[in-house]
């Protein structure tokens, strides 16, 4: 692999990302709201690489094999820890671990099911209402992770943020419901 590739700015982003993810954990260890702040200005910055790298890299022609891989891959592992981390610390209990079962349940199907398909040499492209999951996830993970520090300033934060994760939940079961649909052709084929 070229070294042009991988180090270029848009991989170099998508790097972050994933190294954002033991930051944002290390955060979780500390009591009090600073932490909580410092982990958020962490998931922020890190959820601004996901819109950055891919502009970047279609803008300067920088697409690329290991970056069309690790982007997916970086969005999947940050959401995912911040929700395993927001259960243990109780912030996601009760009926909303459900919303986040869900998130994660789609996101592990549509993996292995892109991995299907890929190797069929079908691509299944990423659509715009997918991108308004991304988006929820990335909004109700935010106010989730601020948490009691965001309660502090803006009381409703914690519930913003389960009716956001709640909104992701069920944009996340249509839009694996259409990846699946969009696939279940090729998997009856084999």
């Amino acid at each position: 692999m070229a070294r042009n590739v991988v180090l270029s700015l848009p991989n170099i982003l998508t790097y972050a990302r994933i190294l954002a993810i033991p930051a944002v954990v290390a955060c979780f260890y500390f009591d009090g709201n600073t932490p909580r702040w410092v982990a958020l200005a962490i998931f922020i910055a890190a959820a601004v690489t996901d819109f950055f790298d891919g502009y970047l890299a279609r803008a300067w022609q920088q697409q690329s094999a290991l970056g069309r891989m690790l982007d997916p891959i970086a969005d999947k592992l940050l959401v995912a820890v911040c929700l395993i981390l927001l259960v243990d610390k109780g912030d996601i209990g009760g009926w909303s671990l459900i919303a986040a079962i869900i998130i994660l349940c789609r996101e592990i199907l549509v993996s292995g099911l892109r991995e299907f398909l890929a190797e069929l040499r079908v691509s299944v492209p990423v659509t715009k209402l997918a991108k308004w999951k991304t988006t929820f996830q990335l909004v109700a993970v935010a106010l989730l992770v601020a948490g009691p520090a965001g309660e502090t300033i803006l009381p409703g934060t914690m519930l913003a943020g389960l009716i956001a994760l709640w909104i992701a939940a069920m944009l996340t079961l249509y839009t694996g419901y259409d990846y699946f649909r969009a696939g279940i052709g090729h998997l009856i084929d084999e």
